[in-house]
């Protein structure tokens, strides 16, 4: 039986020569692919050897480190699952997602532990290790003990891999289960699609908890054997310092933003560049231009989601096609994209409407929620299955795919998703607070920033910046609002459903003048 194990695809990408560099950090620490392959294998072994049942959920709440790339894998060539999670989550996040995972183990950074352990034991989780971006931890040191080889679990391509949890409009999490063929099947069409080469050196500046950073930009090096230029986070000098050595960057628009701001970014700089690739959020055509002028590269824009990996791209050979601003290009080799109308028949080029896609990488459904998985499929007369993406787009005479609007609440800050609901929520629980709304406006930096609107309790003032303190205790920082303001009411239509798109226009020039 042929093994469909994602882990076992990635390795037979690796260079015959194990002892060259595979990942250089920061620091000038070099990874070679014997170490990944090493590395990921000690544990592998100690995953192991906990004895916990196949298909187990691995959670890992951790800072970006090669380590917990290898904890990735590690998971994958031992058939686990692995469940990343933003390291910006606090605590009653992370209490809704290991209580609805359920994982068997948990991986934290060291000064974390105290109170994860707490309530993951709380939650009945068996393991908890620590891992820290130093090469410290709990983890590290349990697997020194363990050996260097280790046999690659055989899995079906429709074994489950990995659960990304994204947020809904209820403000309820939900949990994308991803298979082994999910991921394979779009790592080998972005492979060949977008020219993978072993000579390429990718710049790696993104966060590995999520698609962009974990599985397109990891999965696109590691299957052609190229280098990786590490970054434990985002910062503009070192990206341009790296950039004459490298050939290919991946960013959300935030960070083209950033990096068209420094003077030393120059034609010359990116002379040896053949690939920017941007995605995750919507890219200003004032960015897209200004970047070509100044560079002399065309942006690559793609488009992608948590359910899915990557679904379109603009094209990366001249003979394919042009790259057009404002586009994500069209769908991928293999892949389905179609606007609908609100009966769920296809519309004709030109023709804006709710996008749905179909494909090997549309992912199973959501973690034990089976009632939401149906609504959100719908099958066409010939029975293939299309996921409804909440996204409103429309496809020209090309096919061609701009994403013109987004499901009602959704809101993208530099890359990251944002729905208002459980901001909402937790607002309208704090003392002087009767009623919110949290509405995205246009950003320079961030594409969209998070504005909250609230309504005052009779007598009350509420105080923004308390507010805000209070949120920021509670939340990641991506989601925390940048400005409270304090109404009178909230717009409201005849059936007494908050106007939004009224907020949104009232205040769409807060940032941007």
């Amino acid at each position: 039986m042929t093994n469909h194990n994602l882990y076992a695809a990635l390795r037979a990408g690796f260079p015959a020569e194990l002892d060259s560099a595979a990942i250089e950090t920061e620091t000038g620490l070099v990874y070679s692919w014997r170490d990944i392959e090493q590395g990921s294998a000690m544990l592998a072994n100690l995953l192991a050897s906990l004895e916990i049942e196949p298909g187990s959920r691995v959670a890992a709440h951790t800072d970006k480190s090669v380590e917990a790339l290898l904890l990735y894998l590690a998971c994958l060539r031992a058939g686990f699952v692995y469940l990343p999670l933003n390291n910006a989550y606090q605590s009653s996040e992370l209490d809704y997602f290991i209580g609805n995972a359920e994982p068997a183990v948990v991986v934290c950074s060291g000064r974390n532990f105290g109170w994860l352990s707490k309530l993951a034991f709380q939650r009945g989780v068996r393991h908890v290790f620590t891992l820290d971006d130093d090469r410290s931890g709990s983890l590290l040191e349990r697997a020194s003990h363990f050996g260097q080889q280790h046999e690659v679990v055989s899995r079906a391509a429709d074994d489950l891999a990995a659960i990304l949890y994204t947020s809904g409009t209820t403000g309820r999490s939900k949990g994308a289960m991803l298979s082994h063929g999910n991921l394979l099947s779009n790592a080998r069409t972005l492979h060949a699609y977008w020219d993978w080469r072993a000579d390429d050196v990718l710049i790696h500046a993104l966060p590995i908890f999520h698609v962009h950073g974990l599985f397109v930009a990891s999965h696109g090096a590691l299957l052609a054997g190229a280098k990786m230029l590490w970054l434990s986070k985002f910062e503009p000098k070192a990206v341009i310092e790296r950039l004459p050595r490298a050939t290919v960057f991946m960013g959300v628009p935030t960070l083209y933003v950033r990096l068209l701001q420094e003077a030393g970014l120059t034609r010359e700089l990116c002379a040896r560049m053949r690939l920017f690739v941007s995605g995750s959020a919507p890219l200003l055509i004032e960015t897209f231009r200004d970047w070509q002028r100044r560079t002399g590269h065309v942006i690559l824009e793609r488009y992608g989601m948590s359910e899915t990996v990557m679904l379109s791209s603009n094209p990366c050979r001249a003979e394919d096609g042009e790259r057009v601003g404002g586009t994500v290009g069209p769908a991928l080799p293999g892949i389905g994209i179609r606007i609908v109308d609100d009966r769920d028949a296809a519309l004709p080029a030109g023709e804006t409407g709710p996008v749905q896609v179909s494909g090997p990488n549309v992912f199973g459904g959501y973690w034990r929620m089976p009632e939401k998985t149906a609504e959100e499929f719908v099958a066409d007369a010939a029975g293939r299955r299309w996921f409804r993406t909440g996204d409103v787009g429309r496809l020209d005479e090309r096919g061609y795919l701009s994403i013109v609007g987004r499901s009602k609440d959704l809101i993208i800050t530099g890359g990251y998703n944002v729905y208002p609901a459980e901001i909402e929520g937790m607002l309208n629980e704090l003392p002087g607070v009767a009623e919110s709304a949290v509405i995205g406006v246009p950003h320079a930096d961030f594409g969209e920033a998070v504005v909250a609107v609230v309504v005052a309790k009779a007598g009350a003032q509420p105080d923004e910046a308390a507010l805000v303190a209070t949120l920021k205790s509670r939340i990641a920082g991506y989601k925390v609002p940048k400005r409270v303001l304090v109404a009178s009411d909230l717009p409201r239509n005849a059936m007494g459903k908050v106007q939004k798109n009224l907020l949104r226009e009232q205040h769409k020039a807060l940032f941007t003048g």
